[in-house]
């Protein structure tokens, strides 16, 4: 089976030689395909049978899948070539920028957009891949039908990586993620004034290295005004260190109630102290389902049965 993928900012770093999230996933997901094609703008190659175009092929498809965002250009390339073709496609909403709340103006234009596109954007699709609840009740809310709507999880743990290592805790609080205006990391700097705190912002070298740091840490504080995930809540849950995040993406579905944070950093910083004294308890979740090779075995399912369905 051939896979067409349409995709974005995560693809290009991948074919750039990045080794990412777009990346792990790729890994397990070329085994279940006898080719991919990823359209983003760059050209390269993977594993034998991945590739990377700045524009689609001109060849046959079985199935192709389109991660989709404001302003939806990957959504009406796809559309154009659905038309020419009818290949069945797959939108995949990995988050909605702005839900719960938007970072900044930007955001909450996207969000506009999004609400009032979304239903035109998929009304070709066979399928409509979210990877959270709170993404497919709003979708659904906007007019996008309900048989549509997969929760398919895109957080692949490697729990080989990720796990306790019984180390020495050297910081007391961590922020994993990009310095992007929905990660909220200010609220993180403000809350963590008093705390020894560690910022992982893009330096760690890999996995590895993060796994490493998370281990080292009492408490990870994730602050996002909005996301899909976010992958490193699972992560660090995996190294059995405690989170406190934002009930965004899929926090509500993995975290508990005690453990979720608004966006204050008077409050977030209370909530610090009280996991650190240990009013607050940690009671480490089942990842199972986040495992890697299994989470992307189902994927590439999901994905083939809507390509014979």
């Amino acid at each position: 089976m051939n896979l067409l993928m349409i995709s974005g900012k995560g693809a290009i770093e991948t074919a750039r030689g990045k080794r990412n999230a777009f990346y792990n996933t790729l890994e397990e997901l070329h085994k279940y395909f006898d080719r991919i094609d990823v359209v983003c703008s760059e050209q390269g190659s993977l594993f034998g049978n991945v590739f990377f175009h700045a524009q689609v092929p001109e060849k046959e498809f079985d199935v192709m899948t389109v991660h989709e965002y404001a302003p939806f250009r990957n959504g009406r390339m796809a559309n154009q070539f659905w038309k020419k073709t009818k290949t069945p496609m797959i939108f995949e909403i990995m988050h909605i920028p702005g839900l719960p709340k938007a970072g900044n103006l930007r955001e909450h234009i996207a969000h506009l957009m999004t609400r009032w596109y979304i239903k035109y954007d998929v009304r070709n699709a066979k399928a409509v891949r979210v990877i959270n609840k709170q993404v497919g009740d709003w979708l659904a809310q906007r007019g996008v039908p309900r048989e549509k709507i997969h929760v398919v999880s895109a957080m692949y743990i490697d729990l080989d990586i990720f796990k306790n290592l019984n180390i020495e805790k050297k910081y007391e609080v961590i922020y994993v993620g990009r310095r992007a205006k929905n990660k909220g990391i200010e609220l993180f700097e403000k809350a963590g004034q008093g705390f020894k705190t560690l910022i992982v912002d893009g330096w760690a070298k890999d996995a590895h290295e993060v796994a490493t740091l998370i281990n080292q840490s009492k408490v990870l504080v994730m602050p996002s005004y909005n996301e899909g995930g976010p992958r490193v809540v699972l992560e660090a849950f995996a190294c059995n260190v405690p989170v406190l995040a934002t009930p965004v993406g899929i926090v509500p579905e993995v975290v508990s109630p005690e453990f979720i944070i608004d966006w204050s950093p008077r409050r977030i910083g209370k909530k610090i102290k009280a996991v650190l004294d240990g009013t607050l308890q940690f009671i480490k979740p089942d990842l199972s389902r986040f495992e890697k090779k299994e989470a992307i075995k189902t994927y590439a399912e999901f994905i083939d049965h809507h390509a014979k369905s």
